[in-house]
């Protein structure tokens, strides 16, 4: 295991699911790697689908696949009798049929089979809110584990639950987020958390009842190789980048919004993001007659996603809760003006480099979309407010650095750990991990909240 405090490390990234575009972990987890492997580590990915996609050759990717139930051309799909290949393929069917999401569980059960097989290959796992029952056996490996959420899935479950339209409907929910208990009770018993605002740092303490001192704050990058302004904006314009159909991200709001605001100015939204056909969002914007002023994008690449934030007049995060928002940060790299809610950890993230609405308020928003339209200079403002906020603080190459930094506490704590239980060997140091990093022995990084600089 490593000792020294420049060797390279090596790293398993574990994510039970890492769509690259869209999805906060998906989008974390490649950018992440790619820094941590310019930094010298070695970067092993263990991924199930949809696998991510890598920036660099030498990141490692292994598959754990799944039975991938809930793949975008045949969600909740029954598989073959010749794709089950044991008991844990058997327990995710029947779990999805009987309406629950068994995706962390099964992943954390498959994981752990595959780090015991190769435990000596690696010095430190990081788990990407995986937080399967699995996870409590890496550990016991003898491998430190650093865990991310990013926030916790009860608030997810708290707005869906408030949404759902009838009680069939919240039994449904329920039902699906049954494994937020399940990572809650892991969250409890893992060590080392990272999390990305205070908000979320809140919220994990209040709904997951983790002790406050396991929690670190290290915010989030942005790639300004993609996001950054490209010249001329189309007048009219308005992006967001949303999961279309959940309560949770306010699609809704923004579409009634902008209906008010199209009988009134020539404008028009462009959604990234791909509704549910025939889901509560199409059967909205046809609600609204807004076919000709609506569009939804997906499966964009990188260029293009960054023409396309960096083309609107006017950027919006109707969330009805952010534990941090990408999007966020990305539409502000993008020097375009943005409207976002005064909700979870949005306000810390955006400061006052924002225009801020109340999460849920249809008025507010359209006055300030109308505010916005109609004035170019405060437009101007708000663009080059955001940008500075970006270059300042938000960097993924400063997010690596850190996050390092927090790999060598864990397997300092762990060596110390296992020194402990040994029993006092002949010139054994048995200090404290604190005062090992203190002294500059392996270690890491004082309790506080780091907040990244730029390169």
């Amino acid at each position: 295991m490593s000792g020294v405090v420049d060797e390279p490390l090596r790293v398993a990234l574990l994510s039970y699911r890492s769509k690259p575009h869209c999805g906060g972990q998906g989008v974390y987890l490649r950018h992440l790697s790619r820094e941590l492997a310019a930094l010298g580590h070695r970067v092993d990915i263990l991924s199930g689908q949809p696998y991510p996609e890598l920036d660099r050759d030498d990141i490692t990717l292994t598959k754990i696949p799944s039975l991938d139930l809930y793949r975008d051309d045949d969600p909740f799909r029954t598989p073959a009798l010749t794709e089950y290949r044991d008991w844990i393929d058997v327990l995710e069917y029947a779990h999805m049929k009987t309406g629950g999401f068994p995706e962390p569980l099964t992943f954390s059960l498959r994981v752990l089979r595959e780090l015991r097989r190769r435990r000596r290959e690696f010095d430190v796992a990081h788990d990407n809110q995986v937080l399967g029952f699995g996870n409590l056996g890496i550990p016991r490996l003898g491998l430190p584990l650093v865990t991310s959420i990013h926030h916790p899935i009860s608030v997810d479950r708290r707005i869906e639950l408030e949404a759902a339209p009838d009680p069939l409907s919240r039994f449904g929910k329920q039902r699906w987020y049954g494994f937020v208990g399940m990572q809650a009770r892991v969250a409890r018993r893992v060590g080392t958390i990272l999390t990305v605002s205070e908000s979320s740092k809140i919220d994990i303490v209040k709904d997951f009842k983790v002790d406050p001192g396991d929690i670190e704050i290290l915010p989030l990058g942005v790639d300004t190789r993609i996001f950054h302004p490209r010249g001329e904006r189309v007048p009219g314009r308005i992006v967001a980048m949303a999961s279309a159909d959940s309560p949770l991200k306010g699609v809704d709001v923004l579409l009634r919004a902008v209906a008010k605001l199209a009988t009134e100015r020539d404008v028009h939204l462009i959604v990234v993001g791909r509704p549910q056909k025939d889901g509560p969002t199409e059967k909205l914007v046809r609600e609204l007659a807004l076919g000709d002023r609506v569009r939804f994008v997906s499966g964009v690449s990188d260029d293009e996603l960054g023409e396309l934030l960096a083309s609107a007049e006017i950027a919006v995060v109707p969330s009805r809760y952010e534990g941090f928002s990408l999007p966020a940060v990305e539409h502000m790299a993008s020097g375009t003006p943005l409207i976002a809610s005064r909700a979870g950890a949005l306000p810390e993230v955006v400061g006052r480099s924002a225009a801020m609405v109340a999460p849920g308020d249809v008025e507010e928003l359209a006055a300030t979309l109308l505010l916005l339209h109609d004035a170019p200079d405060e437009r101007a403002r708000l663009g080059a407010a955001g940008l500075a906020r970006v270059q300042e603080r938000y960097t993924w190459a400063a997010v690596a650095r850190t996050t390092v930094e927090y790999y060598r506490a864990e397997i300092a704590r762990q060596n110390y750990l296992r020194l402990a239980a040994g029993g006092a060997r002949a010139g054994a140091d048995l200090r404290s991990p604190k005062a090992v990093a203190r002294r500059g022995a392996p270690g890491g990084p004082a309790r506080k909240e780091h907040r990244p600089a730029d390169r």
